[in-house]
């Protein structure tokens, strides 16, 4: 049997079925699971039973896995394997972290419209997101499509954000949510990068936009021209037509393109409740300017 596919909406986010990922993956059921992935962005895979390894596994059918870490983990100690993002509320005790941790300070910036990994020169590609405990109350993923957004611009909005490239940095998204406690380590690690604001996605053709919380201002402009410009995109892409809110069941596994695709977490009582889900980090194959053969900027 295939995998069955079933959209949400025509264009953005479905639900994978027949298709259990404890076992290999044939090259059948993973060329349909690359097809709908192209397609929809964001991909639901219901009632999966996933130890890490396994998790992993299924990742590098997309990718290099990241493996490097924002925060010093001599300061900050990683509950995890260096695999995994720690989407979580959870110290490294397992119990709740404390209300002036600085794990929930740092992790405050999830509930900021991003797309991981545009921080880094080689950013994010896919992003693949597994509940092992839910909250009861709160605690959703929202999803914005960013080429539905770009489709919806007009031609004179499209034709000036061809080959404007912006500057990423994830003290800029932190800075946002209030944390502003990096060391001198953390700080040298990853340094401002540039990603352009407009992109196409290869497998589907599509033009993209490509803004986040992580950036911070447009080369060529002011500051507070390339700020307006940021806030104005972002606002556009994250109206409600242009999103899917994800409600978690324990066992979920979502995958999605960073590429095309912004996402936050919503609120929850996090001093209350525990949230506890691993992310695996897939890269892209390069930086997005040299892939739309736009000049870096110095």
């Amino acid at each position: 049997m295939t995998i069955s596919v079933h959209p949400i909406t025509p264009d953005f986010a479905a639900e994978i079925g027949d298709l259990d990922l404890s076992r290999p993956v044939s090259e059948t059921d993973l060329d349909a699971v690359k097809q709908a992935f192209w397609r929809y962005a964001v991909l639901i895979f219901p009632d999966q039973d996933l130890t890490p390894a396994m998790h992993v596994a299924f990742a590098r059918h997309f990718g290099p896995v990241e493996s490097d870490r924002v925060l010093d983990t001599k300061v900050t100690p990683h509950r995890l394997a260096p695999e995994f993002a720690d989407i979580s509320n959870l110290a490294t005790d397992g119990r709740i972290w404390d209300g002036d941790s600085r794990q929930r300070a740092y992790k405050a910036g999830n509930r900021l419209w991003h797309t991981d990994s545009s921080f880094k020169y080689r950013p994010g590609l896919a992003s693949l997101l597994y509940s092992s405990t839910i909250a009861p109350v709160g605690g959703h993923t929202e999803f914005a499509d960013q080429r539905a957004a770009y489709d919806a611009l007009p031609d004179a909005i499209k034709a000036r954000l061809e080959g404007l490239v912006a500057e990423h940095s994830i003290a800029t998204s932190r800075r946002k949510s209030g944390f502003a406690e990096f060391n001198a380590d953390e700080s040298k690690r990853l340094p401002p990068v540039p990603q352009v604001l407009a992109r196409r996605i290869p497998e589907s053709g599509r033009r993209s936009l490509y803004v986040a919380s992580h950036a911070g201002r447009v080369f060529g402009m002011s500051e507070a021209t390339g700020g307006a410009l940021l806030e104005e995109l972002i606002a556009h892409t994250t109206q409600r037509q242009f999103v899917y809110t994800h409600r978690w069941r324990p066992r979920d596994l979502v995958m999605w393109d960073n590429r095309c695709t912004m996402h936050r977490g919503t609120d929850f009582d996090d001093l209350r409740h525990v949230r506890d889900m691993r992310r695996v980090t897939v890269s892209d194959i390069a930086n997005t300017c040299e892939q739309e053969g736009v000049p870096v900027p110095a």
